[in-house]
């Protein structure tokens, strides 16, 4: 029986980061949500503007941040600012990855809108393992 407390306390501390989702398109944002949920992961918050993201910054870990947003093309200089300004690890999320190709400044990589649940698990698996220093 101990063992089982101590795998459930290890599998809190690695699977409890917090993704902030940055995103204006409010159903991509709450199937986004449902994915990081079912995963474990606890939801940061969900922002559709830069204001918004940079205000609950300080409580993420790992960021999507659409690259076209409510207030135009601000993703990339938010994923820029959570990367050197609050140590977020960010994955980018359009429909043109060519656009922000040159654009990463930091960021873990880019996944194609419309993003299967798949490739958004595969995605938050791999920013959880570069958090924990597992790659």
């Amino acid at each position: 029986m101990g063992t089982g407390v101590e795998y459930s306390s290890q599998t809190e501390n690695t699977t409890k980061q917090r993704v902030l989702i940055v995103e204006d398109e409010l159903f991509i944002a709450l199937d986004l949500e449902e994915t990081v949920k079912a995963m474990g992961f606890d939801v940061a918050g969900l922002a559709n503007s830069r204001d918004q993201a940079l205000q609950l910054a300080r409580d993420a870990d790992i960021a999507f941040v659409d690259v076209n947003l409510s207030d135009g093309p601000t993703g990339p200089e938010i994923g820029r600012r959570l990367v050197e300004e609050f140590g977020v690890t960010v994955v980018f999320m359009t429909g043109n990855p060519e656009a922000v190709a040159d654009k990463l400044n930091g960021a873990l990589g880019v996944v194609t809108k419309p993003a299967m649940p798949s490739a958004v698990q595969r995605t938050l698996r791999k920013a959880s393992e570069v958090r924990r220093g597992l790659n």
